[in-house]
């Protein structure tokens, strides 16, 4: 394995994006699962794959259009639900089936035959490319920079969002920053889990971290830690066994919760 990862460029551009993966697990994932943003989330993952086959109908990076996709319905969600009495789980299960809708019409209409969605679908982080390690990078960066800038406001608003806005901050502006924050999040991820496992790498390893600590700062430091590991042993045995990355990552992140919410509840 070691060798493999010193020899092969791919191998090296996997581990890069798990440790990128992982800092993004750690940040909005906790963000995500205090907030209970699961399903906001996943609503999201979702409608991103219209811009994915958008992006094989017109001939432009993929991965780029799920992109704008994620960011338009992130702003779509909470302005729908600002302006209007619909509840946040219909315009989620809405934006949920049309991205999928129009990701399937996009790609039916692509000429010549049709794209393996495979990789998109259920991720495989070992067909990560330099290209899309690049764009890791760069979200992930301004992830970083924005999460700590705005922490402290971050903390208040999750918590407690009338104090907040009590204080004169503007906390529509907030949500609508960290919704596009998740977006962002979402497209690190879909090429190592995919759109239809992303839910589960994005917020079990700060539900790991929850059990274990209450100290808001400390999870996050342990999400990224633990999404780390669970990920590097998901490459490891998807290398050694043939197995799709992206289902072995989300099967031991999965055990590794039941696990330690047993010996948690034990003690």
């Amino acid at each position: 394995m070691l060798e493999a990862i010193c020899k092969y460029g791919f191998m090296q551009n996997a581990i890069i994006s798990i440790i990128l993966a992982s800092i993004v697990c750690g940040i909005i994932g906790t963000i995500v699962v205090e907030k209970k943003l699961v399903m906001m989330s996943g609503g999201i993952a979702h409608a991103s794959f219209g811009g994915i086959g958008l992006g094989f109908l017109l001939g432009f990076e993929p991965i780029i259009g799920g992109l704008l996709f994620a960011v338009i319905s992130a702003i779509a969600i909470v302005s729908i639900k600002r302006r209007t009495n619909t509840t946040s789980d219909t315009i989620i299960g809405m934006l949920w089936s049309l991205g999928m809708a129009l990701g399937i019409l996009f790609i039916s209409l692509t000429p010549g035959y049709p794209p393996d969605m495979t990789t998109y679908l259920f991720g495989d982080i070992l067909t990560v490319s330099i290209k899309d390690i690049y764009l890791m990078v760069i979200l992930t960066l301004f992830i970083l920079i924005s999460s700590f800038a705005l922490f402290n406001y971050i903390k208040s608003y999750l918590f407690d969002e009338i104090f907040l806005s009590s204080k004169g901050v503007n906390t529509t502006f907030l949500e609508y920053f960290l919704f596009i924050l998740i977006a962002l999040s979402i497209v690190i991820l879909i090429k190592v889990v995919g759109i239809i496992l992303v839910i589960t790498l994005l917020t079990v390893p700060p539900a790991i971290s929850k059990l274990i600590t209450y100290n808001f700062n400390i999870i996050i430091l342990l999400s990224s830690i633990v999404g780390i590991i669970l990920c590097f042993l998901g490459l490891v045995f998807s290398y050694y066994f043939n197995i799709p990355s992206g289902a072995t990552i989300i099967i031991l992140s999965s055990v590794a919760y039941f696990i330690t919410a047993l010996i948690k509840s034990k003690k």
